[in-house]
């Protein structure tokens, strides 16, 4: 598995547990991870606690919005944070924003966008959680390219 890492990014996770992945470093339409070969199908957006309160707030909003917006052609999109839900709800954060106002913008983007928010609980979570999805998704692939190839040989 080769994961695409977006040259933007700025704290990469390395997957160091899973030694049978590749990392390629690529400017990404959209999102910071994505799959060689399916760049325009599959992302994740990897975010702090503090970085995704920042894009809440009306100086960041905008342009996190553009991207949850195109993010809606992906087969897969998913944000992933590096922190817990009740890390939100207790205000874990640097920020003046309300927690209440927080959890209602999340809320407000998933239904808007359609995009999950996945609360990881911490760092290694996250990464976690982003070689799951990618892993699962390219398996998804296979089974399905699997089952063409295999439909039209019986045909």
């Amino acid at each position: 598995m080769i994961i695409i890492v977006d040259t933007r990014e700025q704290l990469p996770f390395s997957f160091s547990k899973w030694p049978e992945i590749q990392i390629q470093q690529a400017a990404l339409p959209c999102g910071d991870y994505s799959l060689a070969g399916f760049e325009d199908k599959v992302a994740i957006e990897r975010k702090s606690l503090d970085d995704l309160i920042s894009c809440f707030m009306n100086s960041n909003r905008g342009r996190f919005e553009r991207e949850l917006a195109r993010a809606r052609r992906y087969e897969l999109f998913a944000v992933v944070i590096e922190a817990g839900l009740q890390d939100v709800a207790q205000g874990r954060y640097k920020s003046k924003m309300k927690s209440h106002a927080a959890l209602q913008t999340v809320t407000a983007f998933f239904v808007r966008y359609g995009v999950p928010f996945m609360f990881c609980g911490n760092r290694a979570g996250a990464e976690y959680m982003t070689y799951s999805m990618l892993s699962k998704y390219l398996y998804e692939i296979e089974k399905r390219y699997r089952a063409a190839k295999k439909e039209n040989c019986v045909a």
